[in-house]
Protein backbone atom coordinates (compact mmCIF):
# COMPACT_ATOMS: atom_id res chain seq x y z
CA UNK A 1 0.00 0.00 0.00
CA UNK A 2 1.66 3.70 -0.86
CA UNK A 3 2.73 5.24 2.11
CA UNK A 4 0.82 8.21 1.76
CA UNK A 5 -2.73 6.67 1.10
CA UNK A 6 -1.51 4.47 4.72
CA UNK A 7 -0.97 7.78 6.46
CA UNK A 8 -4.76 8.52 5.58
CA UNK A 9 -6.09 5.47 6.38
CA UNK A 10 -4.43 5.65 9.98
CA UNK A 11 -5.70 9.23 10.64
CA UNK A 12 -9.03 8.22 8.86
CA UNK A 13 -9.53 5.77 12.02
CA UNK A 14 -8.88 8.68 14.72
CA UNK A 15 -10.56 11.75 12.97
CA UNK A 16 -14.28 12.32 11.77
CA UNK A 17 -12.68 13.78 8.91
CA UNK A 18 -10.44 11.41 8.07
CA UNK A 19 -12.72 9.54 5.36
CA UNK A 20 -12.95 12.51 3.53
CA UNK A 21 -9.23 12.92 3.39
CA UNK A 22 -9.09 9.24 2.10
CA UNK A 23 -11.65 10.17 -1.03
CA UNK A 24 -10.07 13.24 -1.84
CA UNK A 25 -6.51 11.08 -2.19
CA UNK A 26 -8.10 8.50 -4.42
CA UNK A 27 -9.55 11.63 -7.04
CA UNK A 28 -6.16 12.89 -6.63
CA UNK A 29 -4.81 8.91 -7.92
CA UNK A 30 -7.82 8.87 -10.37
CA UNK A 31 -6.64 12.08 -11.86
CA UNK A 32 -2.82 11.01 -12.03
CA UNK A 33 -3.64 8.02 -13.97
CA UNK A 34 -5.49 9.56 -16.26
CA UNK A 35 -3.04 12.24 -16.71
CA UNK A 36 -0.30 9.50 -17.78
CA UNK A 37 -2.86 8.23 -20.21
CA UNK A 38 -3.43 10.99 -22.15
CA UNK A 39 0.54 11.88 -21.82
CA UNK A 40 1.09 8.41 -23.40
CA UNK A 41 -1.85 7.08 -25.52
CA UNK A 42 -1.88 3.45 -26.63
CA UNK A 43 -1.20 3.21 -30.09
CA UNK A 44 -3.81 2.41 -32.36
CA UNK A 45 -2.99 -1.26 -34.52
CA UNK A 46 -3.42 -1.44 -38.36
CA UNK A 47 -4.11 -5.49 -39.28
CA UNK A 48 -3.46 -5.96 -42.89
CA UNK A 49 -3.70 -9.19 -45.24
CA UNK A 50 -1.65 -9.82 -48.11
CA UNK A 51 -2.58 -12.18 -50.53
CA UNK A 52 -1.17 -14.25 -53.54
CA UNK A 53 -1.90 -17.31 -55.11
CA UNK A 54 0.49 -20.38 -55.48
CA UNK A 55 2.94 -19.65 -58.21
CA UNK A 56 5.77 -21.98 -56.43
CA UNK A 57 5.95 -23.89 -53.05
CA UNK A 58 4.45 -22.00 -50.54
CA UNK A 59 7.79 -22.22 -48.37
CA UNK A 60 9.15 -19.89 -51.99
CA UNK A 61 6.32 -17.70 -51.67
CA UNK A 62 6.47 -17.04 -48.22
CA UNK A 63 10.74 -16.04 -48.65
CA UNK A 64 9.85 -14.16 -51.81
CA UNK A 65 7.52 -11.75 -49.79
CA UNK A 66 7.80 -11.31 -46.39
CA UNK A 67 10.87 -9.04 -46.13
CA UNK A 68 9.21 -6.58 -48.58
CA UNK A 69 5.84 -6.76 -46.37
CA UNK A 70 8.06 -6.22 -42.96
CA UNK A 71 9.65 -3.22 -44.59
CA UNK A 72 5.88 -2.15 -45.59
CA UNK A 73 4.98 -2.52 -42.17
CA UNK A 74 7.75 -0.67 -40.50
CA UNK A 75 7.46 2.34 -43.14
CA UNK A 76 3.51 2.81 -43.01
CA UNK A 77 4.15 2.96 -39.00
CA UNK A 78 6.29 5.61 -39.39
CA UNK A 79 3.73 7.63 -41.77
CA UNK A 80 0.88 6.73 -40.01
CA UNK A 81 2.01 7.23 -36.66
CA UNK A 82 0.46 3.69 -36.09
CA UNK A 83 1.23 0.15 -35.48
CA UNK A 84 0.63 -1.73 -38.85
CA UNK A 85 0.91 -5.80 -39.00
CA UNK A 86 0.19 -7.44 -42.68
CA UNK A 87 -0.41 -11.06 -42.41
CA UNK A 88 0.33 -13.52 -45.80
CA UNK A 89 -2.41 -15.54 -47.17
CA UNK A 90 -1.51 -17.71 -50.09
CA UNK A 91 -4.44 -19.27 -52.58
CA UNK A 92 -4.19 -22.14 -54.45
CA UNK A 93 -4.66 -20.91 -57.57
CA UNK A 94 -5.57 -17.71 -59.66
CA UNK A 95 -9.35 -18.25 -59.00
CA UNK A 96 -9.01 -18.48 -55.34
CA UNK A 97 -7.24 -15.26 -55.07
CA UNK A 98 -9.16 -13.11 -56.99
CA UNK A 99 -12.03 -14.41 -54.87
CA UNK A 100 -10.36 -13.69 -51.82
CA UNK A 101 -9.80 -9.94 -53.15
CA UNK A 102 -13.76 -9.36 -54.51
CA UNK A 103 -14.88 -10.20 -51.34
CA UNK A 104 -12.55 -8.57 -49.08
CA UNK A 105 -10.88 -11.82 -47.54
CA UNK A 106 -7.67 -9.98 -48.29
CA UNK A 107 -6.63 -5.88 -48.33
CA UNK A 108 -3.98 -5.98 -50.99
CA UNK A 109 -2.49 -8.14 -53.51
CA UNK A 110 -0.32 -8.93 -56.43
CA UNK A 111 -2.36 -9.77 -59.59
CA UNK A 112 -1.54 -10.81 -63.30
CA UNK A 113 -3.25 -7.90 -65.41
CA UNK A 114 -6.54 -10.05 -66.65
CA UNK A 115 -6.91 -11.08 -62.85
CA UNK A 116 -6.91 -7.66 -62.15
CA UNK A 117 -9.65 -7.16 -65.18
CA UNK A 118 -11.60 -10.32 -63.63
CA UNK A 119 -11.40 -8.95 -60.02
CA UNK A 120 -12.94 -5.55 -61.02
CA UNK A 121 -15.44 -7.00 -63.08
CA UNK A 122 -16.59 -9.09 -59.36
CA UNK A 123 -15.96 -5.63 -57.43
CA UNK A 124 -15.65 -2.46 -59.34
CA UNK A 125 -14.06 -0.81 -55.87
CA UNK A 126 -10.90 -2.26 -56.35
CA UNK A 127 -8.03 -0.15 -56.69
CA UNK A 128 -4.30 0.23 -57.97
CA UNK A 129 -1.71 0.94 -55.63
CA UNK A 130 0.82 0.63 -58.26
CA UNK A 131 2.30 -1.40 -61.08
CA UNK A 132 5.12 -2.99 -61.73
CA UNK A 133 8.25 -1.33 -63.71
CA UNK A 134 10.00 -3.05 -66.86
CA UNK A 135 12.72 -0.87 -66.76
CA UNK A 136 10.75 1.83 -66.19
CA UNK A 137 7.89 0.96 -68.87
CA UNK A 138 4.78 -0.71 -68.03
CA UNK A 139 4.85 -2.70 -70.97
CA UNK A 140 6.47 -6.46 -71.58
CA UNK A 141 6.51 -8.93 -74.51
CA UNK A 142 4.68 -11.98 -74.64
CA UNK A 143 6.16 -15.04 -77.32
CA UNK A 144 4.56 -17.47 -79.41
CA UNK A 145 7.04 -20.24 -79.59
CA UNK A 146 7.88 -22.98 -81.64
CA UNK A 147 10.89 -25.92 -82.08
CA UNK A 148 13.83 -24.70 -82.95
CA UNK A 149 14.51 -27.05 -85.82
CA UNK A 150 10.56 -26.22 -86.63
CA UNK A 151 9.73 -25.37 -89.82
CA UNK A 152 6.98 -22.92 -89.12
CA UNK A 153 7.78 -19.37 -90.45
CA UNK A 154 4.44 -17.18 -89.73
CA UNK A 155 1.41 -17.38 -87.17
CA UNK A 156 -0.70 -18.40 -89.94
CA UNK A 157 1.33 -21.81 -90.73
CA UNK A 158 -0.44 -22.62 -87.58
CA UNK A 159 -3.58 -23.70 -88.88
CA UNK A 160 -4.10 -27.82 -88.87
CA UNK A 161 -1.08 -28.14 -85.80
CA UNK A 162 -1.41 -28.22 -82.15
CA UNK A 163 -0.84 -25.49 -79.82
CA UNK A 164 -0.09 -25.02 -76.10
CA UNK A 165 -1.11 -22.55 -73.61
CA UNK A 166 -0.77 -21.63 -69.91
CA UNK A 167 -3.40 -21.26 -67.05
CA UNK A 168 -6.93 -20.73 -68.36
CA UNK A 169 -7.21 -17.20 -67.01
CA UNK A 170 -3.16 -16.07 -67.71
CA UNK A 171 -2.98 -12.95 -69.57
CA UNK A 172 -0.09 -13.73 -71.86
CA UNK A 173 -0.96 -17.60 -71.71
CA UNK A 174 -4.08 -17.08 -72.58
CA UNK A 175 -6.40 -14.16 -73.52
CA UNK A 176 -3.34 -12.23 -75.41
CA UNK A 177 -2.02 -15.13 -77.38
CA UNK A 178 -5.62 -16.42 -78.79
CA UNK A 179 -6.10 -12.68 -79.19
CA UNK A 180 -3.85 -12.93 -81.89
CA UNK A 181 -3.88 -15.77 -83.29
CA UNK A 182 -7.43 -14.67 -84.12
CA UNK A 183 -5.69 -11.76 -86.00
CA UNK A 184 -3.76 -14.04 -88.23
CA UNK A 185 -7.28 -15.87 -88.99
CA UNK A 186 -6.18 -18.60 -86.95
CA UNK A 187 -9.49 -19.74 -84.46
CA UNK A 188 -9.46 -23.38 -82.10
CA UNK A 189 -11.22 -24.89 -84.74
CA UNK A 190 -8.55 -24.78 -87.65
CA UNK A 191 -6.03 -26.39 -84.50
CA UNK A 192 -4.93 -30.09 -84.65
CA UNK A 193 -5.48 -29.80 -80.85
CA UNK A 194 -4.79 -27.38 -77.69
CA UNK A 195 -4.56 -27.55 -73.79
CA UNK A 196 -4.28 -25.28 -70.86
CA UNK A 197 -0.73 -26.58 -69.60
CA UNK A 198 -0.65 -23.93 -66.43
CA UNK A 199 3.05 -22.42 -65.79
CA UNK A 200 5.19 -20.74 -68.35
CA UNK A 201 7.95 -23.27 -67.74
CA UNK A 202 5.75 -25.94 -68.73
CA UNK A 203 4.45 -24.69 -72.40
CA UNK A 204 8.51 -24.15 -73.64
CA UNK A 205 9.63 -27.22 -72.31
CA UNK A 206 6.14 -28.87 -73.83
CA UNK A 207 7.54 -27.29 -77.34
CA UNK A 208 10.92 -27.89 -77.04
CA UNK A 209 10.04 -31.77 -76.37
CA UNK A 210 7.89 -31.84 -79.46
CA UNK A 211 4.88 -32.09 -77.65
CA UNK A 212 3.38 -29.43 -79.27
CA UNK A 213 3.92 -27.19 -82.38
CA UNK A 214 3.90 -24.42 -80.48
CA UNK A 215 3.15 -22.65 -77.84
CA UNK A 216 2.42 -19.02 -75.78
CA UNK A 217 4.91 -17.77 -72.62
CA UNK A 218 6.45 -14.58 -71.14
CA UNK A 219 9.72 -13.39 -73.17
CA UNK A 220 11.29 -13.94 -69.20
CA UNK A 221 10.69 -17.54 -68.96
CA UNK A 222 11.38 -17.79 -73.23
CA UNK A 223 15.25 -16.29 -72.49
CA UNK A 224 15.18 -18.66 -69.45
CA UNK A 225 14.64 -21.88 -71.13
CA UNK A 226 16.66 -20.79 -74.28
CA UNK A 227 19.68 -20.28 -71.87
CA UNK A 228 18.69 -24.04 -70.27
CA UNK A 229 19.39 -25.14 -73.22
CA UNK A 230 15.88 -26.02 -74.45
CA UNK A 231 15.49 -26.20 -78.20
CA UNK A 232 12.60 -23.25 -78.78
CA UNK A 233 12.68 -20.21 -81.04
CA UNK A 234 10.39 -17.17 -81.42
CA UNK A 235 7.87 -16.91 -84.04
CA UNK A 236 6.15 -13.97 -82.88
CA UNK A 237 5.45 -11.39 -79.93
CA UNK A 238 3.01 -9.02 -78.52
CA UNK A 239 2.61 -6.75 -75.79
CA UNK A 240 1.72 -7.66 -72.31
CA UNK A 241 1.01 -4.57 -69.21
CA UNK A 242 3.06 -5.03 -66.13
CA UNK A 243 1.11 -6.72 -63.15
CA UNK A 244 -0.87 -4.56 -60.86
CA UNK A 245 -0.88 -4.19 -56.78
CA UNK A 246 -4.68 -4.09 -55.60
CA UNK A 247 -6.71 -2.88 -52.74
CA UNK A 248 -9.78 -4.20 -51.37
CA UNK A 249 -12.92 -2.02 -52.08
CA UNK A 250 -13.28 0.28 -48.81
CA UNK A 251 -9.61 0.06 -47.68
CA UNK A 252 -9.12 3.01 -45.38
CA UNK A 253 -7.69 5.92 -47.51
CA UNK A 254 -4.96 6.48 -45.51
CA UNK A 255 -3.54 3.15 -45.35
CA UNK A 256 -3.89 3.33 -49.55
CA UNK A 257 -2.04 6.37 -49.50
CA UNK A 258 0.14 5.01 -47.28
CA UNK A 259 1.36 2.05 -49.11
CA UNK A 260 1.18 4.24 -52.42
CA UNK A 261 3.83 6.30 -50.91
CA UNK A 262 6.17 3.58 -49.64
CA UNK A 263 6.48 1.61 -53.41
CA UNK A 264 6.47 4.61 -55.24
CA UNK A 265 9.62 6.97 -53.24
CA UNK A 266 12.20 6.86 -55.06
CA UNK A 267 14.22 6.34 -51.57
CA UNK A 268 13.13 3.10 -51.11
CA UNK A 269 13.49 1.46 -55.00
CA UNK A 270 16.15 -0.71 -53.86
CA UNK A 271 13.96 -2.49 -50.81
CA UNK A 272 11.09 -2.39 -54.18
CA UNK A 273 13.29 -4.40 -56.09
CA UNK A 274 13.55 -7.36 -54.36
CA UNK A 275 10.70 -8.08 -54.73
CA UNK A 276 9.50 -6.48 -58.11
CA UNK A 277 12.64 -6.33 -60.31
CA UNK A 278 12.87 -2.69 -61.72
CA UNK A 279 10.49 -1.11 -58.83
CA UNK A 280 6.97 0.31 -59.12
CA UNK A 281 5.04 2.54 -61.36
CA UNK A 282 2.05 4.67 -60.66
CA UNK A 283 -0.76 3.35 -62.72
CA UNK A 284 -4.57 3.82 -63.70
CA UNK A 285 -7.27 1.14 -64.26
CA UNK A 286 -6.90 2.51 -68.66
CA UNK A 287 -3.61 1.09 -68.60
CA UNK A 288 -5.59 -2.34 -68.81
CA UNK A 289 -8.00 -1.50 -71.39
CA UNK A 290 -6.04 -3.21 -74.19
CA UNK A 291 -5.60 -6.62 -72.12
CA UNK A 292 -9.84 -6.20 -71.93
CA UNK A 293 -10.41 -5.66 -75.22
CA UNK A 294 -8.31 -8.69 -75.67
CA UNK A 295 -10.25 -10.71 -73.66
CA UNK A 296 -13.30 -10.06 -75.11
CA UNK A 297 -11.84 -10.96 -78.53
CA UNK A 298 -10.70 -14.31 -77.19
CA UNK A 299 -14.28 -15.12 -76.61
CA UNK A 300 -14.29 -16.07 -80.09
CA UNK A 301 -11.02 -18.26 -80.43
Amino acid sequence: MPKAYASVRSTAAHSPSGCGAVKRLATALVACVLLLVAAHPARAEIELVFGTYAADKPSATVRKYRPFLTFLENQMEILLEEDVTIGLKISKDYETSIDDLATGRVDFARFGPASYVHATDRNPGISIIAMESKKGSKRFRGVIAVHKDSGIERVEDLAGLSFAFGDELSTIGRYLSQSYLLDAGITADQLHGYEYLGRHDLVGEAVGAGKFSAGALKESTFKELVAKGVPIRALASFDNVTKPWLARAGLDERVLEAMKSVMLSSQNEEMMKRVAKNGFLAGSDEDYDFVRRAMIRSQGF
